[in-house]
């Protein structure tokens, strides 16, 4: 039986995370959305990782079916499957963490309360779109991070995660990314301005 994905009246790029997390665990997928762009988008992660691909509109909006194909590879959430037209409000609540502590005082207590800060956000609502992390902030993302199970649960509940590609080589740590889409300040930056609210570390 099919894992169901209902992703309908949630806001683009969420119907894509949800999607690709589902197809992590699941060989059948069918996922709900409202909006004709939203299709394309899903059709395309499911197609680019070898999946096979029907869809039609349904109850509410559109339904797409999707199979795991024999060569089928890792789901990858590229630039272009992640931008929404315009006029959908997408991205209104933005948070960016240009660090992997809050404050500049004592460091073991700005690690304890980025630590809380990334816990209680998951318990919030709403949830932000989307969490960007730059400089310092990609460490939170890595093989290894304290965090890296709340940020789990984040992306798991339809938060974009983008971590800046520079900084993660910078550090040297673009093959230990363990969650999240490796991404450009292009990117990072329309991201920014299209936000309604925006919440910086």
């Amino acid at each position: 039986m099919p894992e169901t994905i209902d992703a309908r009246g949630l806001a683009c790029p969420q119907p894509v995370i949800l999607t690709r997390n589902a197809m992590r665990e699941a060989t059948e997928i069918v996922t709900l959305v409202t909006g004709r762009d939203q299709v394309d988008n899903v059709r395309r992660l499911a197609e680019r990782a070898g999946w096979q691909v029907t869809f039609g509109q349904a109850d509410e909006g559109w339904r797409i079916e999707m199979t795991q194909g024999e060569a089928a590879g890792e789901p990858e959430l590229t630039p272009d499957l992640t931008a929404c037209p315009p006029g959908q409000g997408q991205r209104a609540r933005v948070v960016l963490l240009a660090s992997d502590k809050i404050g500049e005082g004592d460091p073991e207590l700005g690690g304890i309360l980025m630590r809380s800060f990334l816990y209680t956000l998951g318990a919030l609502e709403p949830l932000p779109e989307t969490l960007i992390l730059l400089n310092a902030g990609v460490k939170l993302a890595v093989e290894g991070s304290p965090v890296l199970e709340d940020l789990r649960t984040l992306e798991g509940e339809g938060v974009q995660i983008l971590a800046c590609g520079t900084c993660l080589d910078f550090y040297e740590l673009t093959e230990k990314l363990a969650v999240g889409t490796v991404s450009n300040m292009y990117v990072i930056a329309e991201t920014l301005l299209a936000a309604d609210h925006t919440l910086m570390f």
